[in-house]
């Protein structure tokens, strides 16, 4: 039985063949921020208080104006196809069914309007992650589609003017659709049920650019298509500008430093995303739990702050609460849950959080998440042991 996200990546990485996990698992260069991003939550130690009525522990909460039942949102995840087939549909129906808010990627292997007709997904709190094409005309399209599809977020992704050096995506020679080859024959041959249910379906593509400009025939690395496609001239005057167009909540999602997030309030936005793209873009910058408490200071209220990065414990989503978040992002725990058990997996990866949540407030004392400020955390470092003078050391 999986009780553990980690138990869940295990059996992610015994049905996936070993580029596709490694996509998952990987993050730029040296690795230094994706490792900071789990790491860094162990700076912050939780504070017990006892003789607490702990009877009743609300988990709800609102988010970006919609009450969910926990503090999670699906985070946007590009083609989420590689790992079950049709698998953002998949994602999004466990999401509506647990109460959480579920964000489809612009790089989805689903077409917008696929999530937005299917009625398992469309029944709950759909957001749309847009990443800003340098066609204009077809990023105001992508809108205006997951508008009229009926998503109720907009969800601009701020830090992807090029793809990351993501190199073990490199040594893997990563294509969308995967391919065989004599280099990695046995590994794929080793994931039968992988290949019945992926790669012998529906051909993969970015299935919001079919018939598009920016469609890619055959065989492309990510790199490739993000380099060619995407804006890197973005700016905040076009971040209000999709304010206006939207109509709606407008979160932005990438933002590491307190005067990006004043700046973000400044173009109209209600939501600011802390995150360094799970580690896979700039490696050797904050981490997301790290740079969260500046920019919940800056923010002062005036945007809900999404913590997006390192979350693989409920005690995870308890500490971000606790420093300022009104929720957290969920993405590599979701794609594991995805590949192990397809929307029943997804489904346990949100029970387990859930009941480490749960739990995790019992124990400290707090009589649900609305109680979570920081008085429940302490810096690690006010734990540590202090140096004794030498004439009071003890000899041995």
């Amino acid at each position: 039985m999986d009780v553990s996200i980690e138990d869940l990546r295990l059996r992610a990485k015994r049905r996936l063949p070993r580029t596709l996990f490694e996509f998952i698992d990987g993050g730029a260069q040296d690795e230094r921020t994706l490792r900071a991003n789990t790491g860094d939550f162990d700076r912050w130690l939780m504070v017990p208080q006892q003789c607490v009525d702990v009877s009743q522990r609300p988990l709800g909460t609102t988010i970006l104006g919609k009450a969910a039942t926990l503090p999670l949102v699906i985070a946007p995840t590009g083609m989420a196809g590689l790992f079950r087939r049709k698998g953002e549909l998949q994602a999004a129906r466990a999401a509506r069914a647990a109460g959480i808010p579920y964000t489809l990627s612009t790089m989805a292997s689903v077409t917008i309007e696929e999530v937005g007709r299917d009625a398992a997904a469309s029944a709950g709190d759909l957001w749309f992650q847009l990443y800003v094409q340098k066609d204009r005309g077809l990023t105001r399209s992508l809108v205006e589609r997951a508008k009229a599809a009926g998503f109720r977020v907009l969800a601009v992704t701020i830090d992807l003017q090029q793809q990351g050096q993501r190199e073990r995506d490199v040594r893997n020679g990563l294509t969308i659709p995967p391919r065989i080859t004599l280099a990695n024959m046995l590994d794929m041959t080793r994931r039968l049920p992988w290949i019945a249910d992926v790669l012998l379906g529906p051909r993969l593509t970015f299935a919001n650019f079919e018939g598009t400009a920016n469609e890619k025939k055959g065989l492309t690395t990510l790199s490739k298509h993000i380099n060619a496609s995407f804006d890197p001239a973005l700016t905040w005057a076009d971040i209000a500008a999709f304010k206006q167009l939207w109509g709606g909540p407008v979160a932005v999602k990438g933002v590491l430093s307190a005067e990006d997030a004043r700046r973000a309030v400044d173009a109209g936005c209600d939501g600011v995303i802390v995150s360094n793209h799970g580690g896979r873009q700039l490696d050797c910058v904050p981490s997301a739990v790290a740079a969260l408490p500046g920019i919940v200071d800056a923010v002062a209220g005036r945007a809900e702050v999404i913590v997006d990065g390192g979350v693989r414990r409920g005690s995870d989503v308890i500490k971000a609460l606790a420093l300022g978040a009104r929720a957290c992002m969920i993405g590599r725990a979701m794609l594991w849950g995805l590949a192990s058990g397809g929307e029943a997996g997804v489904g346990r990866t949100l029970q387990i959080l859930k009941g480490q949540i749960d739990n995790g407030l019992a124990l400290l004392g707090r009589p649900g998440i609305a109680s979570l400020d920081r008085t429940a955390l302490a810096p690690v470092d006010a734990y540590a042991p202090q140096a004794e003078s030498g004439r009071n050391q003890r000899a041995y």
